[in-house]
């Protein structure tokens, strides 16, 4: 049944146990409704013996008809809906919290479907590994649709680091909390003062290192697989790669992170040396960048078209680090200043 308040909230309830432990989904949405419809229906189709688990929708003043789908009682599983005026991800997040009756808060986004064992795999983990630990599950590439390039490639990097975390050439960290596929109980994200709504993005991992400070441990959890059906415009995928580097300064300037701000240095020391080159070129030259991002990204598309992959991926990959250092030099206060970063 559905009952619906004057605080913009929907409660969409169906038969549970009172005996058995909840879990808090939480899930985010803005303007995906079909998406949403899918993130949805995976998890319908969970498999979870000995909790029972509520889902938390939140529309951040979505103008599709996404409060409509969940108001009328379509949705393919019992679900809570909540409303307000657009304030972003860290907002929704934290109303989602502020609504949870549950003690462990899974963090699922719009655009992921879950496997049917996810919920259990991050239930698994904290019973296993106890109350100050952090669970991030895999957010893998689908078979069944064929992605954007940028989207492809930046599954790519994902993967690349999921590779790395299994191989044992680094542990997760904050730097890979990322909300699309994580876990936490709810006292700690209170402690913690919650998301930090002044940003936009990466307050995933601001967040993190906020938890990080207090002692949670992070943990990779292999069976908690969510599938990333990830759609953005180019322009959104190039403005994330600009907000992520003004974050990391941030993060490191103002936020207690100084470890970042030699990190910028040393991995852009490590950089392709062509990268290096059209960095130092292109960012202090706001025209020459443009005519440089235009040139990669038609490289990018002949690289698809003739099926040269490292073309593609080397064009996609110089976009997206020239728009980070570009982000990086822009929150410095100054285009030429990427080289006066302390060395590590």
């Amino acid at each position: 049944m559905t009952g619906e308040s004057d605080t913009g909230e929907v409660a969409v309830t169906g038969e549970t146990s009172a005996e058995m432990p909840t879990v808090s989904v939480v899930v985010p949405t803005y303007n995906r409704r079909k998406q949403l419809h899918r993130t949805l229906l995976g998890l319908a189709d969970q498999q979870l013996s000995g909790h029972r688990f509520e889902t938390i929708v939140i529309s951040d003043g979505s103008t599709d008809d996404t409060w409509e789908y969940l108001r009328g009682g379509a949705t393919p599983l019992p679900v809570v809906a909540l409303e307000q005026q657009n304030a972003g991800p860290a907002a929704a997040r934290n109303r989602g919290v502020q609504a949870a009756r549950g003690e462990l808060i899974v963090f699922v986004d719009d655009d992921i479907v879950p496997v049917p064992g996810l919920i259990a795999a991050h239930v698994a983990a904290h019973e296993s590994l106890g109350d100050d630990v952090i669970s991030i599950g895999p957010m893998l590439t689908p078979l069944d649709v064929e992605l954007s390039p940028w989207v492809s490639w930046e599954q790519r990097m994902l993967e690349k680091q999921y590779d790395q975390v299994r191989s044992g050439v680094f542990e997760v960290s904050a730097r890979q909390f990322y909300t699309a596929n994580a876990a936490v109980r709810r006292h700690h994200l209170i402690a913690a003062g919650g998301f930090d709504e002044s940003f936009r993005r990466a307050e995933d991992v601001e967040l993190a290192y906020r938890l990080g400070e207090r002692g949670l441990k992070f943990t990779f959890v292999e069976d908690a697989v969510g599938y990333h059906y990830a759609e953005r415009s180019y322009e959104s995928w190039r403005t994330n790669a600009y907000l992520y580097g003004r974050n990391d300064v941030i993060f490191g300037r103002d936020r207690g992170q100084p470890w970042i701000l030699p990190l910028i240095r040393f991995q852009f020391e490590s950089r392709h040396p062509a990268v290096r080159v059209l960095t130092r070129i292109a960012i202090p030259r706001p025209r020459l960048h443009r005519v440089v991002d235009r040139v990669l990204r038609a490289a990018t598309a002949v690289g698809r078209l003739t099926r040269v992959k490292a073309v593609a991926r080397f064009s996609l990959s110089a976009i997206y680090n020239l728009a980070y250092y570009e982000g990086v030099t822009d929150e410095l206060g100054s285009r030429k200043r990427l080289r006066e970063l302390p060395a590590t």
